[in-house]
């Protein structure tokens, strides 16, 4: 009888212990790290071969970790009340401490972004897989989450594997299984209808960090397609951005764009001002103040070149332009209307997710006691600049936290 008992007190020990992560991106690693260090039985599960797969997408252009912005909290969107503690207790300068601690030497540039040394994310990745392998997180890739039950108290977790359908029971659960975007890296929101059954309320997820649509004619995108407009600076409603901008086949890519999504979303037009060093004022003064207005001779007057040229000449408005002020106007604020973004699929990251309601303090679910949630699975948008896998990260930091203590 009293080995019995040792028995029942070791599995209820285990129980007790025991965290289950679904999804092995930057959110899950991460909270599976904080688990670990905490004494917690961490197991993580993902659908794809191995972990990291939209971290080593994140990092093909140069590997953006975080920003030095003091203003940083400002730019989340979505759960403005959590983001102060949640940049408080993993924020730019643990996240830069962590890296460094990994042996990865990181440097900060002009911008105020925040890369790896060698700017790729491979390095980086290895180190912290190690790290969690040796610290005895238990790894089950090519394990696709199918939905989650409620059993005495815990929650059944059922996968798909190559070895047929299996169930594990958790004490504490963390989701962090992504938005939309990247559907290739396993971040492709099917998690979304297998919460219905249990309530879950959800905003739709949409393209966020996207391209946007423009209806471009044949005749301008023979000339003009794949040109830059550099040096520009956009407008949508009270949201403005300065930068650059790329003219593709289907509209506009660029971190303007990109930065302005939120408002394109609410306003579908663009106000691009072509020459932003130069007042109205001054752009009239350099066009002649007598004898009839010649659009081609204004346009060399305010060097306004190769794609903003074009664009001024392809655009519908054209013919309104007839003396000096009208074209200085329009050189100011040239209207440009977006049909809607790209697709999901392509976007760098998405909106939408569980709604912040949903979630206490701790990341829990208010529905699903000992359910916690982390990443772009939570209803949040940022722009580019470090400040996608800083939240990443700082809402995997809580959840990891939370669980553990859950489990006490």
């Amino acid at each position: 009888m009293n080995g019995g008992g040792s028995q029942e007190h070791a599995a209820e020990d285990f129980m007790r212990r025991m965290i289950c992560i679904v999804g092995a991106g930057p959110a899950g690693l991460r909270a599976a790290e904080v688990a670990m260090e905490r004494g917690r039985d961490v197991h993580l599960f993902d659908a794809k071969p191995s972990p990291g797969r939209k971290f080593l997408v994140a990092g093909r252009g140069g590997l953006n970790l975080t920003n030095s912005d003091p203003a940083m909290g400002t730019k989340y969107a979505g759960g403005e009340s959590f983001w102060p503690g949640l940049l408080a207790d993993f924020g730019p300068t643990q996240l830069q401490a962590w890296v460094e601690a990994l042996g990865v030497e990181l440097f900060t540039a002009s911008s105020g972004r925040v890369y790896p040394r060698g700017l790729k994310s491979a390095p980086l990745l290895r180190r912290w897989i190690l790290k969690l392998k040796a610290g005895g997180v238990n790894f089950h890739c090519r394990h696709r989450w199918l939905g989650i039950t409620k059993r005495d108290g815990t929650w059944e977790l059922a996968f798909e594997t190559p070895e047929g359908r299996k169930s594990v029971v958790a004490r504490a659960t963390i989701f962090a299984m992504g938005g939309g975007s990247w559907p290739s890296t396993g971040s492709d929101g099917s998690w979304v209808s297998a919460f219905t059954p249990h309530g879950l309320r959800t905003r739709p997820l949409v393209p966020a960090n996207c391209g946007w649509e423009v209806a471009w004619s044949a005749e301008f995108l023979a000339k003009a397609s794949g040109k830059p407009l550099k040096n520009i600076r956009a407008t949508v409603g009270e949201a403005s951005c300065y930068g650059e901008l790329l003219i593709t086949d289907n509209g506009f890519e660029g971190g303007v764009v990109y930065a302005l999504t939120p408002a394109l979303r609410r306003n579908p037009l663009l106000l691009l001002d072509l020459k932003p060093a130069f007042t109205r004022e001054q752009l009239i003064e350099r066009m002649p103040s007598a004898g009839k207005f010649h659009l081609h001779e204004a346009i060399s007057r305010c060097r306004i070149k190769d794609a903003a040229a074009l664009l001024m000449l392809a655009h519908p408005n054209v013919g309104l332009w007839k003396n000096a002020e009208a074209f200085a106007d329009a050189v100011k604020a040239l209207p440009i209307p977006v049909t809607g973004p790209r697709p999901l699929a392509e976007a760098i990251s998405s909106a939408g997710g569980v709604e912040w309601d949903e979630v206490d303090e701790t990341l829990m679910s208010r529905r699903m006691p000992g359910v916690f949630f982390a990443g772009e699975m939570l209803d949040w948008e940022a722009p580019t600049g470090g400040y996608l896998i800083q939240g990443c990260l700082a809402t995997g930091h809580r959840a990891g936290i939370s669980a553990s203590e859950f489990c006490q």
